[in-house]
This record gives structure tokens, C-alpha cells and sequence, in this order.
């Protein structure tokens, strides 16, 4: 035994290693796999379908982009350039004529030439170059520029002016007992002729506004300017402007005084405040007011001024004020040393100029004229010089540029609102004519919001040209939008990005709009937004229909266009979702894919119900393939509505549109059902019946009929028909050519290896293998297929469960391949019949000096090898089912085997016991093989017991028999009857009771439906009681339900009755007269269990027992085969035994 179990099935243990068949992704097999050329839309004639499924595999093509919702990473496929903006010179800024021109060339020198103020680091501060950048820009000859700034020299200087803002101070000093102070300033300009400072020690005393200063005079009122008293803070916020004229920009400064204000108060009054004091310092600051009030009260002079205490001061040399402006924070300085100050205070500095002596200003031409000029003049010249990313440019001007505004703007006293502004009126309009980055546009505007709190102070010229420019971008915008689809495709993600700036800029104008009073620009932009994509839609779809399905054709011919149209359509709506709706939703708060899906869902609904009219009473298969194609793309818009969360389609246009296509789709379908069997008679002619590749058990054509099933399953789903009564229609047709398709395919397949010539002595045949493999792939194709042709029913059933004609469509189809299977496999294991019955010979003929191992080894190679190629050849569950049929066959062998050969010696049959047991191991194979349950059942049951009985004595066989008997069930327990009885033992007497009551449901046995029924009565097995002599009842004539109460009596010893077997059987038999009597029924009763036998009868009656109610049954085969193991003795017991049974068995017929 441990030589034979070495000789273990590798193959078997790999058998779940071994992985099924998966779909090939390359879809068609080698010789069909590359797709051929598009097939023009034609009537589909007989040929191989090649042609047909190429077309089909075109229409699934484009729905594997329609499956669920569109995502823009999808969709943004290039990051190519956008497409150019239309532009319009005369949309710019009005042209100059010759004279404006010189004037503004001569306003830009001025401002260069007559420039002050400290220039910032990132300014031009060489003259020359300024200079020779403006020759550069107005395009004048060297004599030309000469010639101008020698003009410009001789005009008079501009007027300049500081303007100041005070804005606040910071950690200021407390000079009241309070712990605060009084702040206020006091600010002016020390002129040129003034007392200049000398270089000195640093405890020199600074200048200070104070009356009756010994130091340099009076100041004229006129230069001196006081803001307003804060009271008890030590940060004041002031906030207040002042303007002061400079004389001499390059001497003049600006003086400030920061002092704490204190009023004139008497002695009392001071004295009442000591609840004010806060802390040793302000105690301090107390007495020393204090102190004040009584001097001020007493022996002080009314002139003299020493009420308030200085906190700090400000000297800033004019010269020093950038050109820019600037605005910043100043540390307080104190007057001497001897002075403390601390805190700092924020100025707002701007050197400007107030008269200007140049041709603009003299014809009255406001500051913000003259520079809007200038800036569209420097703006064209600046963007001509960035052609190569013309439509890229943000706007940045050059060093130059950048300066002579900056020069331009301060002179003018432009505030930041007014110089943002004209920014963007200038940028706005240069945009229409050369195209600007939208992000510049868009920087511009949030510029000009930041500080639009100041819009009140726009002059009222101003206001109105920057509403002519709002109002001119809105329709230069709305002009974009129109055409979205040109100027923004969706697939283009830097062109995507533009259209993104462009709303936010459209949507920013809005925010101005409320502070208009005198010219408002356009209101309503969101309405005017959504009229102009409606209006863009329909120009859009009007020249898709012009061009691919004008309506002066012929309907067949507009067929092919519109399928195209509608696919355009498509495509377009899965655009505006992924990529427009949120852009649009989010900026503008538009439901732009709304609007537009229920305008372009209309425009393909109309035409399309014009055109199915049309074509209807033209029905030809050309017409019918183009109407289906066409119906499938509606059905994908249609769902793409459904599957957005909260649309319903029953309120769309295509809404019951699938009514005209009907017909079309039946007469393709029909088509289909045709090409189907065409496309497979051609892959099975083809087919050479060898698999495919290295990993894979199947040949080209399987693959060819999967694909094709695989191909319809998605149509079908593609066209979801909505109808349901409409959609059973046409779903059961399609399963039952499913179906028939498939039998179609396996009749084929047979055909094709029964024409082929079989190898001689090829007891595995490589092309049933692959026809078995082929059978089995298409088995779970179709499967899955005819699950996914489930369509909605009328009465909604259990969830998952497929309707009810799917459901016996499918169950059909699975057993007729099974039954093909089982065929197949039947005929690739029969040519392994003759080799098994040689070896199974082989093991009953060797002598019994051999070995068990050296007998069963021949055998067990034998399938090893065998096992091995099938392993190799078939996939995991054909392997399976060879398997089974295999054991079957090795069953089967083993009991021909043992029927040949009866009365032979007990070492003959272990032989064979070891056999079973080592088979039973090799094909389990550890788990690996066949489950142990399929293994010992059926056939298995059978042999073990006949070599078990055959190692047994006569009278064990006998036991045997009777106890196989009480083991036996009827399964059909009314089929036979029931009869009632009842059985005690007596003890005392040493005898067995039997008390036959009644029976009921006896099969009719005579011709007027009744029987004439007795019941024999006997003991067994006969060896335990040779004595006894079996009893009967009396005969009840014509009835099914005798009644007959008889008591018998058995004289046996007690301990026989508990022996191995023991029983009473009971016959029941129908009394014939004139022949032999029939046998209706058996049932035994095992005596171990008998009151009396199995343990003492306690007091009472017998007869007040309850009966017992036994089934009767026919002998099965394991009650036969006891027998036959009894017939093939030859000892004179087991002869007797088997005669009595047999004159028994003559009266018996087949179960009925």
C-alpha cells in the first residue's frame, strides 16, 4: 500500500491551481483579432458576419465613453494653445489725430522733463533714457525729438504741491494724569527762505511751531495747518489731507508737530481731579499740573505759552517724497536732547503738480484724459514687442513705461481708484483690438475694486467712459460666448481656463453697477449671458444639421447625418456637464447644462420624429440599420438625463420617441439573429480545433461565438427599451435566437470533430478536449448573457430574479449543453473503456502470489499518464466531469470484473477492496481531486458491499440480507401501503407474538381496481430458527384496506431473537385463483427492539400495547445483491436459501 500511494496523481493536486478561462481582452481570436476597415451602412447580405460585427463593435465603441457621468479629466485632452479671439481695431480707443498726437508727445516730455521727487528702486531714473524710450514710442526723427525738448525747456515749470494725510500715531507719550493725552498736529512747510538747519551737536535744539519762538520767526498762517484735538488716547487716528504749495522742491521741507492739549483750568479744578490719577506716574504728572494751574492763575503772564506739552516731531526734506508717493510710518524725533518722545505717526505723502504748461492742460484737458492717452499710446507700442505671446500678455510695461506713467500720474494728482480705472478702460478696449490674458483683465478689475470706496470722488467724464467700457466688454464677451464651442472647446484646457477668467470678469462688473448714478452699463448680464449661449446652441446645432444631414436630401440619405448629428450632440452635452456646468454654475450661478440639454434634446427630438415618419413606410434593412443605430444614441442621451440625480426623462422631448423605431429594431434584430449563425458557421470553418495559445484550452472559434455574445448582451443593454410589454417582446425572441444560436454552434462543432480522422491508438483526443472546453465556454457565456438581456416587467418581481420566460429560456439552454457535455465527455472517455477493462483484467488474473502494489501499479500509471494530457488538454470544471466519468467507468469495470468471476477465494476480493481504496485516494488526491461524497455514492456503495458480502460467510450473507431489509426506507410511503401490527415476546411460555391487525392503501392488483390480500408471516434469517414454519392470514376478498386482528405465535428462544438480523417479515400478497399470486408489498420488523426481548415485560396487558405502523416496500438492489452474492455459492445452505426466495421473487413484479 505505501508503494502504491507514492504513485499519487500530481496532476490532481494542480487541478485548483489550474485557473479558468478568462475573456480574452483582445476580443477576436488571432485570426479575426484586428478589426477590419468601418463598413459603409449597407443592406447586410449573406456571408461569414465578419462585416456585420465589425459595424456593431463600431456602435459599442462609441458607448464605452457613455458609461456614468463624464469626468473633465477625462475630457481635457490637450493643452494646446487656445483658439484665437476675433478682434476689431475700431473697438480700441479713438484715434488722435495729427495735432493730439504732438500734443501728447509733448505732455509726456514735460512730465519727464520737469520731474521731482525721489526716484523708487525699480524706476528709470535716467533722463535719457526716458527720453529716448518716448522718441521710440511716437516714432519722431532725432531733429523731430530735439526740436521738442528744446520746446518743452522753454515752457514755464509746473506749480508743484505736497499733499499730506495725516492718518494716525501710535504709543504715543501720556503727559495727563489720566494716563493719556490730548493729541493734535500741527504740520507745514519750512520754506527756503526759512532758518535752515546748520550741521551741529545733536543736543541743538529742533525748530517747533510755537508761539513766541525765539527761533527763525513766524510762519505765515497760511503755511500752517492744525488737525483736530483727540482726546485721552495715545494712538489718535486723524485721517485728515492738506495740500501745501512748494516754492523750492529741492530745499523745502515739511515740518511736523505732534502736541498733548491742555486747557486752562484753576487750582480747584485741577485739585478735583485726583480721583483721575493712575499710578506714581500719573501722580507725578498731577503735581506738575498742579503746579501749571497755580502759575497760570497767579504770577503768569497772559502771553506766555506754556499750556501744552510737546510729544514729538516730523522733519521730511520735499525733495526726499518718492515719485510714487508713498505712505509709511515715521519715528517721532524729539526737539533736543534733552527732550523724551516716543510713538510713531503715519503720513501719506504725494508730490503733485497744480498748473501745467502744456498744450492739454492749457485747452482744459482733465489729468485723466491726457493719461489715457498716454497709456493706450505706451500700451500698443509695449504689446507689439510681445507678437510671439500676443495673446498670452498680462499687460507688464517695461522700465521706461512704467516710469513715465508713474510720473504722469502723481504730477496729475490721480488718486489709485481713478488710476485702476483708467487701467482698465485703456486694457479693456486694447483687448478687442490685440488680446490680453484675461487674468490681467481680471487682476485689473479687483484692483479697481479694492479701492472702489472712493468711487464718489470719479469725476462725472470719468465715470461715464468707464461704464462705456464696461458695456463694451459685456457685449465683446457675450459675442465670445455665443460661439463658446469655437473660441472655448472643452477638450482645449488652456482655452477652458480663459473662458473661466472671462466669467469672473463678467461676473466682477456687476459689483460696480449699484455705484452708477449717472450712466448705468448693462444690468441684467446673467439674463443677457443665458440668451447668448440659448442663441449660441441653436447657430451651433443649425450648421451641424446644414452640414451633415441637410433636410434637402432624401431621407435615407439624411439617415447617415443624423445618426452623426446625434452622436455630435452627445458628445456636446457630455462637455457642457463635465466641464461648462460647474464653470458656468459657479461664476454666474447659470444652470447652463440645463439649458442647454433641453434646447439641443429638442432640436434631435423634432428631427428625429420627422425623419422616422419619413423613412417608416420605406423600411428596408439599410433604412432599419441606420434607424437602430440612431435609436441607440437617443436611448444614451436619454439616460445620461436619467443618471444625473433628481432628472426625470418622462418630461424630455425623446420622452416616447421609441414607439416609430420599433420596427426598425425588429427587422434588425432579425438581421442580427441571421449574422449570428453566419459569423459562427465562418469561425467554425476556420477552426483548425487546437487552442488558441499557451494560455488558453479553447480554440479560435469559442472566442469568436463568446465576443459575438458578449457584443449583443451590451447592445442590448445600450438599447434598454422602456416599453416593458414591448421589451419582453423582443427580449424573449432575442434569448430564444440566443439559444438556438448556441445549439447551432455545438451541432457545428460536432459535426466538425466527428469529419476529422482520429489518431490510431489515441486514447485522449486532443480535439474532443478542446470541443469540450469550447462547449463549456460557450455554456457560460450564454449564461451570462441571457441574464443580461433581463428587461423591466409590467409587475416588478423579487429583486435579481429574471423573468419568468429569460428564466426558462436560460434553464433550457444550460441542460441541453449539459447533455452536449455529458455526450462529449461520454464519447472522450470511451475510448478509454477497452485500456481500463484490460487493466482491471489484469488485476483479477494475477495469482495471488503477487503483491497487491505490483497488481493495482499498471493500472494506476496507466491513469496517471492519461490524467496527465487531460490536466494539460481541458479547463478545471471539464476536468471534473472527465474525472466522474472516468471513476464511473473504473466502477463499472470492477463489477463486471466480479460477476465474471463467482466462488473464487476471499484473497481475490481483498485484492480488489485494496484496489478501491487505493483508487479512492488517487482521485481524491488530497483534497485536490473529487470530492470524497462524489466519490463513495452511487456505483461506490454498490461495489463495496458485493466485496464486502463476497468475503462473507453463507449465513453472514444471510444476515445480511435480512438486515439490509430492516435498513431499507420507502421513499414513496403511500405508494405501496401500510400495515398495522403488533409484537411482544412472553418470557414465561418462551414464545413470540404477532398480532397482524389491519392494512390500508394497498395497491390495486386485480382488473376491477381492488386485491384480494393475505399476509404471510415468518421469522428469519432461517438458520436462527430452523424449526419455525411461516403463518398466514386469511384471505380478504375485493378490498385495499383489509381488517384482519389475527394473533400468531412463534415458539424461539429469547436469546435467538436478539440475535445479528433476527425479524419478522411480512408479505403482502394479492390471492389469485386461477394463477399465481402477485406480490404487493413487504415490511420487517426487527426483533432486538420487541417488548419482552429487549427488556423485562412489566405487569399489564400485552394486547394494551400500541401497534405499530409499518411501510411496505419493493427490494431494492442492495437487498438484491445479497442475493447474487448467494446464488453464485455453491454450498447447499445458500442454494435452499436462494430457491425459497426465488419461488417468492416469481410472484413479484417491477415497481409499477
Amino acid at each position: 500500500m505505501t508503494t502504491l500511494l507514492e504513485i499519487k496523481s500530481s496532476v490532481l493536486r494542480q487541478v485548483q491551481a489550474c485557473p479558468t478561462f478568462r475573456r480574452r481582452a483582445e476580443g477576436e481570436p488571432a485570426a479575426t483579432n484586428a478589426d477590419p476597415p468601418e463598413p459603409a451602412a449597407g443592406a447586410w447580405k449573406p456571408g461569414d458576419g465578419v462585416e456585420f460585427f465589425a459595424h456593431m463593435r463600431l456602435i459599442l465603441k462609441k458607448g464605452e465613453g457613455r458609461q456614468g457621468l463624464p469626468c473633465p479629466e477625462v475630457l481635457l485632452r490637450s493643452g494646446s494653445p487656445a483658439p484665437a479671439e476675433p478682434v476689431d481695431p475700431s473697438r480700441g480707443l479713438r484715434a488722435l489725430t495729427q495735432e493730439e498726437v504732438e500734443m501728447l508727445y509733448e505732455e509726456a516730455l514735460y512730465t519727464v522733463l520737469y520731474r521731482a521727487g525721489t526716484m523708487g528702486p525699480d524706476q528709470v531714473d535716467d533722463q535719457e533714457t526716458l527720453l529716448g524710450y518716448l522718441q521710440q514710442v511716437f516714432g519722431t526723427s532725432p531733429e523731430e525729438h530735439t526740436e521738442a525738448i528744446e520746446r518743452v525747456k522753454k515752457a514755464k515749470a509746473p506749480t508743484y504741491a505736497l499733499k499730506v494725510s495725516v492718518m494716525r500715531a501710535k504709543n504715543l507719550l501720556a503727559k495727563d494724569p489720566n494716563g493719556f493725552s490730548d493729541p493734535y498736529c500741527m504740520l507745514g512747510i519750512l520754506p527756503a527762505s526759512g532758518a535752515p538747519r546748520e550741521p551741529g551737536p545733536r543736543t541743538e535744539q529742533r525748530f517747533s511751531f510755537r508761539k513766541g519762538s525765539k527761533r527763525g520767526g513766524p510762519l505765515p498762517a497760511k503755511c500752517i495747518q492744525v488737525t483736530e484735538v483727540k482726546s485721552s488716547t495715545l494712538n489718535p487716528v486723524w485721517k485728515e489731507n492738506f495740500v501745501f504749495e512748494i516754492e523750492d522742491v529741492s530745499t523745502d521741507q515739511l515740518h511736523l508737530d505732534i502736541w498733548d492739549h491742555d486747557d486752562d483750568v484753576s487750582l480747584v479744578e485741577a485739585c478735583r481731579k485726583l480721583n483721575e490719577v493712575i499710578g506714581l506716574k500719573g501722580m507725578s504728572r498731577y503735581f506738575k499740573q498742579i503746579v501749571k494751574s497755580a502759575r497760570a492763575n497767579g504770577t503768569a503772564g497772559p502771553t506766555e505759552d506754556h499750556t501744552d506739552d510737546f510729544l514729538g516731531c516730523l522733519n521730511i526734506p520735499v525733495r526726499e517724497v518718492p515719485v510714487a508717493g508713498e505712505d509709511r510710518w515715521f519715528k517721532l524725533e524729539p526737539r533736543s536732547s534733552a527732550s523724551r518722545v516716543q510713538g510713531d505717526c503715519q503720513l501719506v505723502l504725494k508730490l503733485i503738480t497744480t498748473q501745467r504748461d502744456t498744450g492739454m492742460s492749457q485747452r482744459g484737458r482733465a489729468g485723466f484724459l491726457s493719461y489715457m492717452l498716454l497709456l493706450s499710446r505706451l500700451l500698443q507700442f509695449e504689446h507689439r514687442s510681445e507678437e510671439p505671446k500676443a495673446s498670452c500678455w498680462r499687460g507688464e510695461l517695461s522700465g521706461p513705461a512704467a516710469t513715465i506713467l508713474c510720473l504722469h500720474g502723481a504730477q496729475n494728482n490721480l488718486s489709485a481708484l481713478q488710476l485702476a480705472v483708467l487701467h482698465w478702460q485703456v486694457s479693456s478696449r486694447h483687448h478687442q483690438t490685440r488680446t490680453l490674458d484675461y487674468g490681467y483683465l481680471l487682476g485689473l478689475l479687483e484692483d479697481m475694486q479694492a479701492h472702489w470706496e472712493e468711487a464718489s470722488s470719479l469725476p462725472q467724464g470719468q465715470e461715464e467712459s468707464l461704464a462705456d467700457s464696461f458695456n463694451a466688454f459685456s457685449e465683446f464677451g457675450l459675442r465670445l460666448l455665443r460661439q463658446l464651442r469655437d473660441f472655448f472647446p472643452a477638450t482645449n484646457s488652456t482655452a477652458v481656463y480663459r473662458l473661466e477668467l472671462l466669467l469672473k470678469c463678467l461676473s466682477k462688473m456687476q459689483i460696480f453697477q449699484p455705484s452708477f448714478e449717472v450712466c448705468s452699463f448693462r444690468t441684467e448680464l446673467n439674463a443677457d449671458i443665458s440668451a447668448a449661449l440659448k442663441r449660441g446652441n441653436r447657430e451651433w446645432y443649425d450648421r451641424l444639421l446644414n452640414t451633415k444631414s441637410p433636410r434637402e436630401q432624401s431621407g435615407p440619405q439624411r439617415l447617415a447625418g443624423l445618426v452623426e448629428l446625434a452622436d455630435a450632440v452627445y458628445e456636446d452635452l457630455q462637455s457642457c456637464y463635465g466641464i461648462y456646468a460647474s464653470l458656468f454654475h459657479s461664476i454666474t450661478d447659470i444652470d447652463f447644462f440645463t439649458l442647454t440639454f433641453r434646447q439641443l434634446e429638442r432640436l434631435v427630438a423634432e428631427e428625429a420624429w420627422v425623419l422616422t415618419e419619413e423613412l417608416s413606410p420605406k423600411m428596408t434593412l439599410e433604412v432599419a440599420s441606420g434607424l437602430f443605430e440612431l435609436y441607440v444614441t437617443l436611448a444614451d442621451i436619454q439616460r445620461f438625463w436619467s443618471s444625473i440625480p433628481g432628472r426625470d426623462s418622462r418630461s424630455l422631448a425623446l420622452a416616447g420617441i421609441h414607439g416609430p423605431f420599433l420596427p426598425a429594431v425588429k427587422l434588425w434584430l432579425q438581421v442580427l439573429r441571421d449574422q449570428v449563425r453566419w459569423r459562427l458557421q465562418g469561425a467554425v470553418d476556420v477552426d483548425t480545433l487546437e487552442p488558441m495559445d499557451a494560455s488558453s484550452k479553447h480554440s479560435s472559434s469559442a472566442a469568436t461565438a463568446s465576443l459575438c455574445f458578449s457584443h449583443i448582451q451590451e447592445l442590448w443593454a445600450r438599447l434598454a427599451w422602456p416599453d416593458p410589454a414591448q421589451a419582453e417582446a423582443l427580449g424573449t425572441q432575442l434569448s430564444q435566437d440566443l439559444c438556438a444560436a448556441t445549439l447551432f454552434y455545438t451541432e457545428l462543432l460536432r459535426k466538425k470533430v466527428d469529419a476529422q480522422p482520429g489518431a490510431a491508438g489515441e486514447a485522449v483526443s486532443e480535439p474532443l478536449c478542446v470541443v469540450l472546453n469550447n462547449v463549456e465556454l460557450l455554456r457560460k457565456a450564454a449564461g451570462q448573457t441571457l441574464r443580461g438581456l433581463a428587461w423591466p416587467e409590467v409587475t416588478s418581481g423579487p429583486e435579481g430574479v429574471l423573468p419568468r420566460p429569460l428564466l426558462g429560456c436560460a434553464q433550457a439552454l444550460d441542460e441541453d449543453l449539459q447533455q452536449e457535455v455529458h455526450t462529449v465527455t461520454a464519447h472522450l472517455t470511451s475510448k478509454m473503456v477497452a485500456d481500463i477493462r484490460k487493466y482491471v483484467q489484469h488485476i483479477s488474473l494475477s495469482p495471488d502470489s503477487i503483491q497487491n502494489d505490483e497488481a493495482v501499479a499498471p493500472l494506476m500509471k496507466y491513469l496517471d499518464e492519461k490524467l496527465a494530457l487531460l490536466n494539460t488538454s481541458l479547463v478545471k470544471e471539464n476536468l471534473s466531469r472527465v474525472l466522474e466519468a472516468l471513476w464511473e467507468l473504473l466502477l463499472q469495470a470492477i463489477l463486471r470484473a466480479l460477476g465474471a468471476n463467482l466462488d473464487v477465494s476471499a484473497d481475490f476480493y481483498g485484492r480488489f477492496h485494496f484496489t478501491l481504496e487505493a483508487l479512492v485516494s488517487f482521485f481524491h488526491a488530497e483534497g485536490q481531486g473529487l470530492p470524497l461524497e462524489s466519490l463513495k455514492d452511487g456505483s461506490y456503495k454498490r461495489l463495496e458491499e458485493e466485496l464486502r458480502l463476497h468475503q462473507c460467510s453463507t449465513r453472514e450473507c444471510i444476515e445480511q440480507y435480512y438486515l439490509d431489509k430492516l435498513k431499507q426506507r420507502s421513499l414513496e410511503q403511500k405508494r405501496f401501503g401500510r400495515l398495522s401490527v403488533r409484537c411482544h415476546y412472553e418470557a414465561a411460555e418462551q414464545r413470540l407474538v404477532v398480532e397482524v391487525l389491519h392494512a390500508a392503501d394497498l395497491p390495486p392488483l386485480d382488473a376491477n381496481g381492488l386485491s384480494d390480500p393475505f399476509v404471510i408471516v415468518e421469522l428469519g434469517p432461517p438458520h436462527l430458527f430452523p424449526l419455525v414454519r411461516s403463518q398466514r392470514t386469511q384471505v380478504k376478498n375485493r378490498t385495499l384496506h383489509p381488517v384482519y386482528d389475527e394473533l400468531f405465535y412463534f415458539s424461539v428462544p429469547a436469546e435467538a431473537c436478539r440475535r445479528r438480523g433476527a425479524c419478522v417479515l411480512f408479505t403482502v400478497m394479492d390471492h389469485d385463483w386461477l394463477s399465481t399470486n402477485d406480490f404487493a408489498g413487504e415490511a420487517a420488523l426487527g426483533l432486538g427492539g420487541v417488548g419482552g426481548i429487549a427488556r423485562p415485560q412489566v405487569g399489564g396487558s400485552a394486547r394494551a400495547r400500541q401497534p405499530v405502523t409499518l411501510h411496505l416496500r419493493r427490494p431494492r438492489a442492495q437487498v438484491k445483491s445479497a442475493l447474487r452474492m448467494l446464488e453464485g455459492r455453491t454450498n447447499k445452505e445458500a442454494q435452499e436459501f436462494v430457491k425459497r426466495l426465488k419461488e417468492l421473487e416469481k410472484c413479484m413484479e417491477a415497481d409499477p
